[in-house]
C-alpha cells in the first residue's frame, strides 16, 4: 500500500449520539453511512477500514457497540480499550504502515493504553530483524509509531503504563537462558539508567547467608546460575525519609520443580515463574517515570529452581530469617520459601506502611479463578479496597481471597513450624497462609495498631492469556502492572 499513516476513530454507530468524535479532514458519519447497515449495531472493536479517505492515509472506525453513551466509568473505559485495542491489531498487519493517529477524545489514557499493548508482540525470529534481539547493539527504530491527535497529560501517562506492562511481558517471555538472575538485574538497570530518584543495589549469596535468608538458599542449591537479590529505592516523597510502600515480587527464572520434577509437558512455560518480579519492577518504572511522590522500595529475590546434586530434597527443614523451622515437603513448592525471608527482610528492614508481594505462586489460582482476575489476600480492608478499585479502573482486576487461620492444620502438621505444602484442597489460601507469619508487623503488639498493611496477590493464573484479547496477543500479559502503578498513584494523591 502506499499509504504510510492511519487513523483510528472509536465510532460511536448511534449516529444520533450528542457527540461524535472526529478528525477535521475526515467525515466520519459520510464514512460510516456508505457501509452496509444491518439491524443489529456492530459489537464492541468492529472496525471497518478505509483506503485515500482522506487522500493518501488510512482510516479506521472502530465500534463502541450498542448505547455507549449511556456507559460512565470503568465500564466506558474499557470499551474505548477494546475499540482501539481492536483496530491497532488489525492496522499492525499491515504492509508499509508507519504511523498511527488516534482519536483520543473519550478518554486519552485507555486509548494510549490499549494502542501501546495491542502494538506489543514477542518474537525472536530473525526475518524481520526482532526487537527483543539480545544481541543488538543499538535499538531497532519502531516500525510503528502510534501519536494522539491531541497530546495531553492523560495520553502520556497511558503510555507509560502501557510500556511498563510491556516491559514485564519482555522480562516473562524471554527464555531462561536469555534471563538468569544476573541478565535480569542487568536489565533493571538498564531501564532505570536514566530515571532519577533511583537507586539500585544487587546483592549476592554471600549476603543473604549473613542475613540467615535459609528458606531463599535452599532454593539455591540446585542451580549452576549464581542467585541475586536485588533492591529498588525510589525516592519520590518530599521527605526522602518518609516510610515507603514496599513491592516484593518472585523472581523464579526458571522453574524445573526442583528434585520434585515438574512434568516435562509444558515446561517452557516455567521461564515466566519470575513475572512476579518482572511485574513489580516494572511497576516501579511507571512510578518512577511519572514522579509520583511516594518512597517505594522494591526486593525481588532471583535464582532457577534445578533438580542439581546439591538440591534441597523433599523432607528437609530449614531455619528461615525470622527463625521458623521450615519442612520443605515439596521442592516445587518454592516460590513461598523465597518469598519468606525476602518478606521478612523487607517488612524489618524498610519499615513500609504497606506491602505487597507479588507471584505466580500456585496452581490452584487458575483453577480458582483463570485469566480473569489475580487472587488477592490481605489483612488490610483498606488495601484490598484500594487495589480493587485501582484493578476496576485499569481492567487489571483483582478478586479477593481467604486468609483464614482454618486452613491452618494443613501446614502446621509436620515436624517444623511450617510445611511449604498443605495438600490440594485451597492450595493458594495455604500459600497465603503460609507467608503471612513473614510479614512482621500486621500483627498487633502491647494492645497497639498493625504496624504493616499486607496483601500476597497471585498471579499464576493472570501470568498469560491463552487466547487473544482485543488489546493483548496470546502471551505473557505483564499482569498487574497497570493495577500496581494505579494503586500507588491513587495512595500518593499524584494527578
Amino acid at each position: 500500500m502506499s499509504s504510510t499513516s492511519a487513523y483510528i476513530i472509536p465510532f460511536d454507530p448511534d449516529l444520533n449520539a450528542v457527540s461524535q468524535a472526529t478528525i477535521p479532514d475526515v467525515d466520519v458519519k459520510h464514512l460510516w453511512s456508505g457501509t452496509p447497515q444491518g439491524e443489529s449495531v456492530p459489537k464492541v472493536g468492529t472496525t471497518r477500514t478505509f483506503f485515500n479517505s482522506p487522500p493518501s492515509k488510512v482510516t479506521t472506525l472502530s465500534s463502541l457497540g450498542d448505547k455507549f453513551a449511556t456507559k460512565i466509568g470503568d465500564a466506558r473505559r474499557e470499551v474505548v480499550r477494546k475499540a482501539v485495542g481492536n483496530a491497532v491489531k488489525d492496522l499492525k498487519a499491515i504492509d508499509g504502515l508507519k504511523e498511527l493517529v488516534v482519536e483520543t477524545s473519550l478518554d486519552p489514557h485507555a486509548a494510549a493504553v490499549a494502542a501501546h499493548l495491542a502494538l506489543f508482540k514477542f518474537s525472536l525470529k530473525t526475518s524481520p530483524p526482532s526487537p527483543f534481539n539480545p544481541n543488538l547493539k543499538e535499538p531497532l527504530p519502531e516500525k510503528v509509531s502510534i501519536s494522539p491527535f491531541k497530546t495531553c497529560t492523560e495520553w502520556e501517562r497511558g503510555v507509560i503504563y502501557a510500556r511498563a506492562q510491556n516491559l514485564a511481558r519482555t522480562l516473562a517471555e524471554l527464555p531462561a537462558n536469555m534471563m538468569t538472575p544476573t541478565i535480569f538485574c542487568e536489565r533493571v538497570k538498564s531501564e532505570f539508567a536514566n530515571v532519577p530518584n533511583v537507586e539500585i543495589i544487587v546483592r549476592d549469596t554471600e549476603w543473604a547467608k549473613k542475613k540467615g535468608m535459609n528458606t531463599f538458599l535452599s532454593v539455591t542449591h540446585g542451580t549452576s546460575e549464581p542467585a541475586k537479590f536485588l533492591e529498588l529505592h525510589y525516592k519520590g516523597a518530599s521527605d526522602k525519609n518518609a516510610q515507603p510502600v514496599a513491592f516484593v515480587g518472585k523472581g523464579i527464572t526458571f522453574d524445573s520443580g526442583g528434585i520434585s520434577l515438574k512434568p516435562g509437558a509444558g515446561m517452557k512455560l516455567m521461564r515466566g515463574d519470575m513475572g512476579g518480579a518482572a511485574a513489580v519492577v516494572s511497576a516501579a518504572w511507571a512510578i518512577a517515570q511519572l514522579k509520583m511522590p511516594i518512597n517505594l522500595v522494591v526486593c525481588t529475590p532471583l535464582t532457577e529452581n534445578m533438580p542439581g546434586p546439591s538440591a534441597t530434597k523433599p523432607g528437609d527443614i530449614v531455619y528461615a530469617m525470622n527463625g521458623k523451622s521450615v519442612e520443605i515437603d515439596n521442592t516445587d513448592a518454592e516460590g513461598r520459601l523465597i518469598l519468606a525471608d525476602a518478606i521478612y527482610y523487607t517488612a524489618t528492614e524498610f519499615k513500609p506502611h504497606t506491602l505487597l508481594d507479588v507471584a505466580t505462586l500456585t496452581g490452584a489460582m487458575v483453577i480458582a479463578l483463570g485469566e480473569a482476575f489475580t487472587g488477592v489476600f490481605s489483612t488490610s480492608d483498606d488495601l484490598w479496597n484500594r487495589l480493587h478499585k485501582a484493578g476496576e479502573t485499569e481492567y487489571d482486576r483483582f478478586w479477593r481471597m481467604p486468609l483464614d487461620e482454618e486452613y491452618g492444620p494443613q501446614i502446621h502438621s509436620s515436624n517444623a513450624d511450617l510445611q511449604n505444602t498443605g495438600g490440594r484442597p485451597a492450595g493458594s489460601c495455604t500459600a497465603a497462609l503460609f507467608l503471612k507469619p513473614f510479614a512482621e508487623g500486621i500483627e498487633p503488639k502491647n494492645g497497639g495498631e498493625p504496624t504493616l498493611k499486607w496483601a500476597h496477590i497471585d498471579i499464576a493464573g493472570t501470568m498469560e492469556a491463552t487466547r487473544p484479547l482485543p488489546y493483548l496477543e496470546k502471551g505473557m500479559t505483564g499482569r498487574p502492572v497497570r493495577g500496581l502503578a494505579e494503586y500507588v498513584r491513587g495512595l500518593s494523591g499524584a494527578a
